[in-house]
């Protein structure tokens, strides 16, 4: 058994793990694929990137903190009762702290001359932020769903990681050219608080989208855990 220290302490890493190899992956695809393979070069390395460093971190903290790494998986599982309203809040806090150093830190050591800042931004972000919230909200559903079958039900048993990685990836690949796919509060902020520490390099700024983004993803993650709890949970 691990104590609430040490579930923390795993999020806290965990989190931070995937938004700062995230942030760099959009880093890559923004200034380096980009001018060696076009826009589909940039999108397969944020999506294969993100899912890949996910299946490795579940198998990694799985047993530790259940492998949340996302406010929005914890806030499903808040109304599906698996967790509490109190762990619920300090899971959120280590996440989303994980979330804004690895931004921090993703924005000190990329080199000069590079654009961006790993933000989960894409072509309807400025434009259409009312579509970029439904997608960003259906596709936080699709993950928070493969997390419930797959792990919480335990319908994929030692492959849950698998299934819930390439859900991500999966998705990533739809929707990152639209919204950036975040999927994830904490991975949005970090990257967009860095962003807002220099005004003049973001190109959406801060409270135009973050908040609708946030928004969005955790009422995906929310209708995924009431859906998957009280409607499509086995009867056995």
């Amino acid at each position: 058994m691990y104590d609430r220290n040490q579930k923390l302490i795993a999020e806290f890493l965990g989190t931070f793990t995937l938004v700062f190899v995230g942030a760099m992956a959009v880093y890559v695809a923004s200034n380096v694929a980009l001018d060696q393979g076009g826009g589909y070069l940039g999108v397969t390395i944020a999506a294969l990137a993100h899912g890949l460093i996910l299946i490795g971190l579940i198998y990694t903290f799985g047993h530790i903190s259940g492998a949340h790494f996302n406010p929005a998986v914890t806030a499903g599982l808040l109304v599906a009762g698996k967790i509490d309203a109190v762990n619920a809040v300090l899971y959120w806090i280590a996440q989303f702290l994980g979330g804004i150093a690895a931004g921090l830190l993703a924005s000190l050591v990329t080199p000069a001359g590079f654009s961006g800042y790993g933000e989960t931004i894409g072509v309807l972000t400025a434009g259409d932020i009312g579509s970029a919230a439904i997608i960003e909200f259906v596709l936080t559903f699709f993950l928070v769903s493969a997390v419930f079958q797959a792990a919480v039900h335990g319908k994929a048993g030692s492959m849950a990681g698998v299934a819930i990685g390439l859900t991500l990836a999966g998705s990533i690949f739809a929707g990152g050219v639209f919204t950036g796919a975040s999927l994830n509060p904490a991975r949005t902020l970090g990257p967009a608080i860095a962003a807002a520490l220099d005004g003049s390099a973001s190109t959406v700024p801060f409270m135009n989208y973050v908040p609708v983004y946030l928004i969005a993803i955790f009422l995906g993650g929310i209708a995924a855990g009431l859906l998957h709890t009280y409607i499509l949970k086995s009867r056995d």
